[in-house]
């Protein structure tokens, strides 16, 4: 902006302001919500048991097969600032419950598109957000009417397994989903604290091999390193196992400084090796002195080292990653040794069995710590025909343990295949009708958004949308029945008690939360000023 003192001079107010592309008012508002839709509908062919798998080809190369919803938008290269939050409540959702990344999206999708036509009678953006609030506040409230509590213990785990199968059945590994939900639920049941109901999910490791099938991925109860031992003739099972644990490197010391070192004669090479042998001689007796009879070390030694360790009768792995370090830590109940000095015998980890096992014809080989001292430490081992195979399958698992960790915390689920939608909306239009402020139009809207999910789920389906959706509702009025959805596998029955398709109660509510906060926070924005050029 230029203007002119007294004498005439010119000067500059806002320098900056020229250089900016401004948008202001209901064009912003519309720009917004229009990006927000495209993201919903990227992702909603995704959703439900039928829905499509995507492919995300990275600046690299990498290929990714899957329909788990943070996976896709997370590899998305999003530019448009708001399209940006639609992944942030994806990731929101995958961070806070683990499951239902997809369905929040198509909600959020579904609330913008239903308030760009509120906006286009005149409604005022605010008006909307409180409205949309509102039938939130409604439908969370109604979802605690149509709850029902499943019952479990260690020796009953079926209704656990019935929820997690609900969870795998929209994914690549719904051919054995039942194998999978049972391995998912005796893993968290395995690390679990029942009186507490707390579950630490660290000690769940999942992991994965090529070769072999799906049905072939199997619970072990321990700890799977993909390592093997550092000498081919170390032995390869070790009982009473006391585990050192080092992050320091069986090497001599290196100097602080750079200094060069001149052997000029023979016998100063002599010399040398005689002290860099002692130190080596010192660290492994060291070792073997506090008692320990396996170790496992982050860094690497050389041949030397390792030939002393497999002379002192002391197998080895080496290059154990940081994060299995300390889950070895944490199970067997040793201490991480970071100086030869400190080794001492209170400090050693503890398990009942050490073994190397190899897999296929390949010789691939993994070590596997069992029966560890403090706590059930437990692996998942996955296996499968590529690596795109064994990574979908983990996000699967991982999908399905946060399921089974959220209904050991609560116990409460609703009904899927879109019956919990149903029956909201019915709740939210019912209520609708005793609001006599202009924020009825808002809450009927967010009762026509709800409707998006049951839809998105017939069409992908290969149902017709608008015939499901009748029919669910009707039956859901006529029978006064909240467990009636859309029959997606086609098995005959409407009621998902029957079909036995299942959600926690507070994944639904996060849902519906998660939605409305971003919703209302993009329908407040109606100023854009973006840094471009002149």
């Amino acid at each position: 902006m230029l203007t002119f003192d007294d004498y005439g001079r010119p000067f500059i107010i806002l320098r900056e302001q020229t250089q900016k592309e401004r948008v202001t008012g209901l064009e912003a508002q519309k720009q917004h919500i229009l990006a927000g839709i495209e993201v919903a509908k990227i992702m909603r062919t995704s959703l439900g048991p039928k829905g499509m798998d995507k492919i995300m080809i990275s600046s690299d190369g990498d290929v990714t097969i899957t329909n788990d919803g943070a996976t896709i938008l997370d590899n998305m290269e999003v530019s448009d600032q708001i399209a940006k939050l639609m992944v942030e409540l994806s990731k929101s959702q995958d961070d806070e419950i683990g499951d239902g990344t997809t369905g929040v999206v198509v909600l959020a999708g579904a609330l913008l598109e239903h308030a760009g036509h509120l906006l286009e009678k005149g409604i005022p953006p605010l008006r909307i957000a409180n409205g949309y609030e509102k039938a939130a506040q409604i439908a969370v409230d109604h979802l605690n009417t149509i709850k029902d509590t499943i019952q479990f213990s260690e020796d009953n785990i079926e209704p656990l397994i019935q929820v997690a199968m609900t969870c795998l059945g929209s994914k690549i590994v719904n051919k054995i989903k039942r194998q999978l939900a049972e391995i998912c639920v005796k893993a968290v049941m395995a690390v679990a604290d029942i009186p507490r109901r707390d579950v630490n999910l660290d000690l769940i490791k999942v992991t994965g091999k090529e070769g072999g099938r799906l049905e072939d991925t199997a619970l072990i109860d321990g700890i799977v390193i993909d390592k093997e031992m550092s000498h081919p003739q170390m032995v390869k099972e070790i009982k009473d196992a006391k585990i050192c644990i080092l992050t320091c490197p069986f090497e001599p010391p290196k100097p602080k400084s750079t200094v060069d070192t001149v052997i000029s004669t023979r016998e100063d090479y002599e010399k040398l090796a005689k002290i860099e042998q002692e130190y080596f001689k010192s660290m492994v007796s060291k070792v073997k002195e506090s008692g320990a009879n396996f170790v496992i070390c982050q860094w690497g030694f050389d041949d030397e080292a390792n030939h002393l360790l497999h002379v002192n009768g002391l197998p080895s792995v080496r290059w154990v990653g940081g994060v299995e370090i300390e889950l070895i830590a944490i199970a067997t109940g040793g201490r991480i040794v970071p100086r030869f000095e400190d080794i001492k015998p209170e400090k050693l980890g503890k398990a009942a069995l050490v073994t190397e096992r190899s897999f296929g014809t390949t010789k691939d080989r993994v070590i596997v710590i069992q029966q560890t001292q403090h706590s059930r430490a437990v692996s998942i081992f996955v296996r499968g025909g590529n690596k795109m195979i064994i990574e979908e399958a983990k996000r699967s698992i991982h999908d399905a343990l946060c399921v089974v960790r959220n209904l050991i915390k609560d116990n409460r689920i609703v009904y899927g295949g879109g019956a919990t939608e149903i029956a909201c909306s019915l709740a939210v239009s019912k209520a609708a009708d005793k609001i006599s402020t202009v924020e009825q139009y808002a809450v009927r809207a967010f009762a026509d958004a709800l409707d998006a999910i049951p839809m998105a789920l017939a069409e992908n389906s290969g149902l017709s949308s608008i015939e499901s959706l009748s029919e669910a509702k009707a039956l859901q009025e006529t029978q006064k029945n909240p467990k009636i959805g859309i029959d997606c596998m086609q098995r005959g029955t409407f009621d998902m008690k029957e079909q036995n398709v299942l959600d926690p109660l507070i994944s639904k509510q996060q849902q519906f939360l998660l939605a409305t906060q971003v919703v209302k926070m993009i329908l407040k924005i109606d100023d854009v000023i973006k840094q471009g050029s002149i």
